[in-house]
């Protein structure tokens, strides 16, 4: 979501440039001009680095002047239930759609101040399990022996994990499961020499502390691929070779 204070400067640009066809554009919302927005606030809210919950919330759209002069469209249909076959899955997806768009109204749990405690419906809930990592990964993968070499096999499912540790847990667990034959893949780690204090960033930043780094958007030192491992190009450094 984009933050308001475009949409603030687009609708002074537009007054700006269609005053001069039509000089009550001045008073009126981008100039005159019909604009439509899209995006809904419980998914792509706007992403304020370090910023507060209170910061978020006034980078949105409904928190601008030109909120008042908006008019809300809903959508109110879910068009993939009706992609269902059978009424069971139908049935069972609309019970989980609505209470995901219920979590995401607010309307689960009581009145608070923006924290609460959610009920998960039992369904949802893995509760018999000595190893988490473990019971998440044998649950969704559940015939994961007979089918490692079917790539559809793991574009209809996925594991979800809240940060980078659990990510790497996950990973390391899934390719233990995999007997064939695998390879380690090092990266090489240095740092850019610059003209000043050469000998300093040698000290600070040695092999051993680059290769320790675990960050967003930055691969781990080592990679373990097997036979059969699904890969997700993300990036292509260099275009030449392909993929």
């Amino acid at each position: 979501m984009t933050h308001k204070f475009c949409f603030e400067a687009l609708d002074k640009s537009m007054k700006d440039i269609m005053r001069f066809v039509n000089p009550s554009s001045l008073y009126m919302s981008f100039g005159g001009k019909t604009v439509v927005f899209g995006g809904d606030f419980r998914q792509i809210l706007h992403v304020i680095p370090k910023g507060s919950r209170h910061d978020i919330v006034l980078a949105t759209i409904n928190s601008s002047y030109l909120w008042r002069h908006c008019k809300v469209l809903r959508l109110m249909k879910n068009m993939r239930l009706r992609k269902l076959g059978s009424d069971q899955e139908y049935t069972e997806m609309k019970k989980f759609s609505d209470w995901t768009t219920n979590l995401g109204d607010g309307k689960i749990g009581e009145e608070n101040d923006g924290y609460a405690t959610i009920d998960i419906p039992n369904e949802l809930l893995l509760k018999d399990y000595n190893d988490p990592i473990a019971t998440i990964v044998e649950s969704t993968y559940l015939l994961f022996g007979n089918t490692v070499s079917d790539a559809t096999y793991f574009q209809q499912r996925a594991i979800l994990a809240p940060t980078l540790d659990v990510v790497q847990s996950v990973n390391e667990y899934i390719i233990s499961m995999n007997h064939s034959d695998g390879k380690l893949y090092l990266s090489s780690d240095t740092t850019c020499h610059s003209d000043k204090n050469i000998d300093l960033l040698t000290n600070v930043y040695t092999p051993e502390f680059l290769n320790a780094i675990k960050c967003s958007g930055v691969p781990n030192h080592e990679l373990n691929l097997k036979g059969g491992t699904p890969v997700m190009l993300l990036r292509n450094i260099d275009h030449s070779l392909g993929l």
